[in-house]
């Protein structure tokens, strides 16, 4: 039996955002529990200090390496913690994320947290993952 999705959205508004209030996941599956991915170079490094949609793009981009080291894409994400230091500024590029998982045919339960600073201080935004295949 393939990995089956349910959606579970008793309520219609978080559809239209872009995310499920959950979902159900059946069959034989193997679970990634990814660490929070945020604007980092290959070689550890902070990148784009004081912008928002580049942090973000490289988030992506880093959080899709993890998963596909492991065998897996964005279509495998059932779960999407979203932390940052600017909750407004973020929504602003949101659009970015939003067209990354639609392009991917998911919308997973997904938080967002407005937090005081993140590990390093020019970091804006951290994306924490969990997949299933």
């Amino acid at each position: 039996m393939a990995m089956e999705r349910t959606a579970v959205n008793p309520w219609a508004w978080s559809v239209e955002m872009g995310y499920n209030q959950g979902e159900l996941v059946s069959g034989p599956t193997r679970t990634l529990y990814c660490a929070g991915q945020t604007a980092m170079s290959a070689d550890g490094k902070p990148k784009h200090a004081d912008d928002m949609a580049a942090q973000l793009t490289l988030s992506l981009d880093n959080l899709e390496a993890v998963l596909a080291a492991a065998g897996m894409s964005l279509a495998n994400l059932v779960r999407l913690n979203v932390y940052t230091t600017d909750v407004d500024l973020l929504f602003q590029h949101y659009g970015v994320l939003a067209s990354r998982l639609g392009a991917a045919g998911v919308a997973p339960p997904t938080t967002m947290l407005g937090v005081t600073r993140l590990a390093i201080p020019d970091l804006m935004i951290e994306l924490e993952g969990t997949a299933v295949a």
